[in-house]
């Protein structure tokens, strides 16, 4: 039982940012066009809790120089931004299908 504990112990420590949850999940990308026929890149399939997920948003926001919202636990961003949430989403440890 303790070698158990020990074992739990250090996953937790070698993931205590939760990179093998992130390499886990498989985010989908799609563009909609919205009022006026503006583009909004939307990118689902998070499994993260809310603050982290704000968190990314705020990041890939800051990256792209953009606007955006986390709606129903996905995120949207304003304009077509399909060349490059792909890069920054890999660089941060998801896996992307386009």
């Amino acid at each position: 039982m303790a070698d158990e504990d020990d074992l739990d112990d250090l996953l937790e420590e070698l993931d205590s940012q939760g990179d093998l949850e992130t390499a886990e999940q498989v985010l989908s990308l799609r563009i909609e066009k919205r009022r006026y026929d503006k583009p909004v890149t939307i990118i689902e399939g998070f499994d993260l809790p809310q603050s982290e997920l704000e968190s990314t948003a705020s990041d890939l926001k800051s990256a792209l120089g953009t606007g955006g919202t986390v709606d129903d636990g996905r995120i949207e961003l304003q304009g077509d931004h399909r060349d490059r949430v792909p890069d920054l989403l890999r660089d941060r440890g998801f896996e992307i299908r386009e």
